[in-house]
């Protein structure tokens, strides 16, 4: 991309330092350079410094009809100790935490702040545990190992099946609204006016960096959900992190627009967070990257002028299509921004390109565009790039305060993190903790890197899959799966939601294409509402990834990089079966597990007429 003719939006950032040392036993340690600044024990410290400061400011807003409820720094603080005692009438402690099980919303924010108020652990967990499983074998799984003392759901009656297959009848429940039949049902409306005793104070006065503020559950690649302590320290000081490499946080307020769910910790960790430590204000985006809800979004932009926008790579293209249309959420999104921000995937350059031509129409600038990496055993705030990227799945540099490992595996660069925003391990599963670091307290997150620019540290880093995601074919080539997967996606785009790759020891890759139904619909020119195998069975559909595909085998260099055969998924993820994590991502086992039939005719010896084969060059 040609920066030259147009200016950079000025934006404050950080300088991004570290220094390498290299090791005999081929390890290299990766320390930032950049002195992390003083932060206090907990986040909620913030909020009420912030409080004191601006007690009108707002802090958190929902949509109520066609406007916001709003709740400033001030509000906010004065609902804390109601709250706060009311778990603590209840018997709720580090032993019995608080369990939230719906989405986004006021007093989800405020019992959360509530409950690490007094140190008492709190676990907001995926609504889709309760509202899209039909079997709820997640949500028992968290119950019983968790052993909460009180659940939240807003509405009581939208839960109640899940409520009442999983939830001892002692167990209270709070609601919103509609109380659950034959449960000890309290109004969240009735718990802000309870009592306040010196208890609240004292227990406080009691909380230390190393109290456990939250219990995040990550669904990982296998298995049942495992819950991630988070500690104040680890929320604190990763907001300090963020601030010292997004330096203009602190030059005034942010605002911030966003959906992400708070059972997951980009945006119930970091994003509440940058507004609780740096006096600004989150609204809470009621839409969601889907044909169906994106509407929200726009409508939501409208009314909102964000100063930092952070999103999923899938939320951009959506906003990409939508300018055109809605000229006024276009103009609101880059009246103020300051920076746009992506991760979880890489971004598509179609996509790319259409932010930075949008933003070049109304502001007469480029914004800048950034990414990160982190997970939620790091709180996440890992490793960001303060300079435009322009790599898919450039990582940048560490953040103040952490140090990081190289470690040789295989043909691949194991990441190992250490730093005061690492987890202390997964709540009580001490064998899943002791595998989670090496003999020197580095945290294994089981991703490989590989440097920007091997001969210049400050270009940074660049992810590089996941370590045992890679594959042997039968002819013992091995297939890096982050790089055929990007390809296959790129290649698709945008009629492709993600890809499942097949080939363990096999003789050529193939690939099972989850593709994205509405966007193929309107490819087709059909009704949204049409059944997905219509639209795959559509010769322009079908045509498309055909040309697609075969172009892609064309560039081929060979059997590590070359997808031989394809197969249009009509059956969506089943969260269920595991084929899907509450963040949206596809657990790649779990699909080739439960769809082995579909693996078997992909690699049938006379294909279907459901399978694209796609030869290489010459073949």
């Amino acid at each position: 991309m040609d920066f030259s003719a147009t200016p950079i939006r000025p934006v404050r950032l950080g300088n991004m330092a570290a220094a390498a040392e290299r090791r005999p036993d081929g390890t290299t340690i990766i320390r930032s350079i950049e002195t992390l600044g003083p932060y206090p024990r907990a986040i909620v410290d913030a909020l009420k410094s912030w409080a004191h400061k601006t007690p009108d400011a707002v802090l958190i807003a929902d949509r109520q009809a066609d406007g916001w409820r709003e709740w400033s720094f001030g509000q906010v603080l004065a609902a804390i100790p109601p709250l706060a005692q009311a778990l603590l009438d209840a018997g709720l402690s580090a032993e019995r935490p608080l369990m939230i099980i719906s989405g986004n919303e006021v007093e989800h924010f405020l019992l959360g702040m509530a409950a690490i108020w007094v140190g008492i652990p709190y676990a907001p967990i995926s609504p889709a545990y309760s509202l899209v499983s039909t079997a709820y074998g997640k949500l028992k799984h968290i119950a019983g190992l968790l052993t909460p003392g009180m659940v939240y759901a807003s509405d009581g009656a939208k839960f109640a099946p899940a409520i009442t297959s999983t939830f001892a009848a002692d167990i209270p429940l709070v609601v919103r609204s509609n109380p659950v039949d034959g449960r000890q049902n309290h109004l969240f409306a009735d718990l802000l006016q309870t009592p306040v005793t010196p208890a609240v104070a004292a227990a406080h006065d009691a909380i230390t960096p190393d109290t456990v503020a939250k219990v995040l559950f990550t669904s990982g690649s296998t298995g049942l959900p495992k819950g991630v302590i988070t500690t104040n320290r680890m929320m604190a000081c990763n907001q300090e992190m963020i601030r010292t490499a997004l330096a203009f946080v602190a030059d005034e307020p942010p605002v911030l627009l966003d959906w992400m769910p708070w059972n997951h910790v980009a945006g119930g960790s970091h994003n509440t967070g940058m507004a609780i430590y740096n006096g600004g204000s989150f609204y809470i985006d009621d839409g969601q990257p889907t044909p169906a809800r994106f509407g929200r979004t726009l409508e939501n932009l409208k009314t909102v002028q964000p100063t930092f926008f952070t999103n999923v790579p899938k939320a951009y293209e959506f906003l990409v299509a939508a300018f055109d249309e809605h000229p006024e959420a276009r103009r609101n999104l880059f009246a103020r921004l300051k920076l746009l921000q992506y991760a979880g995937a890489g971004l598509s350059q179609h996509v790319f390109d259409g932010l930075d031509k949008a933003a070049r129409e109304e502001t007469g600038q480029h914004v800048m565009i950034i990414t990160g990496y982190g997970s939620t055993e790091t709180a996440p705030f890992a490793f960001t790039t303060t300079w435009a990227v322009s790599e898919a799945g450039h990582i940048g540099l560490p953040a103040a305060g952490m140090t990081v490992k190289l470690v040789p595996n295989g043909d691949k660069t194991e990441l190992r993190m250490k730093g005061p925003n690492v987890t202390p391990g997964y709540w009580r599963d001490a064998e899943k903790t002791a595998e989670a670091f090496d003999e020197e307290g580095f945290y294994k997150i089981g991703d490989a890197v590989r440097f920007a620019d091997p001969a210049d540290l400050s270009k940074g880093l660049v992810f590089d899959g996941r370590v045992t995601e890679d594959f042997k074919l039968s002819t013992g080539t091995w297939v890096n799966f982050a790089a055929v997967r990007t390809s296959i996606i790129s290649a698709c785009a945008p009629l492709i939601r993600d890809v499942v790759l097949t080939g363990l020891d096999l003789n050529s890759i193939g690939a099972m294409i989850f593709p994205d139904m509405a966007a193929c619909a309107r490819h087709a020119g059909l009704p949204s509402d049409t059944d997905a195998e219509t639209i795959l069975a559509h010769p322009a559909v079908r045509q498309k990834f055909e040309q697609s595909l075969v172009a892609l085998a064309q560039k081929s260099t060979g059997s590590s990089n070359h997808v031989a055969r394809a197969l249009l998924m009509a059956e969506l993820p089943d969260i269920d079966k595991g084929e899907v994590t509450d963040k949206g991502s596809i657990n790649q086992r779990a699909v080739r597990t439960h769809r082995a039939h579909l693996v078997e005719a992909l690699y049938a010896e006379t294909p279907g007429d459901t399978i694209i084969l796609c030869p290489r060059k010459g073949a």
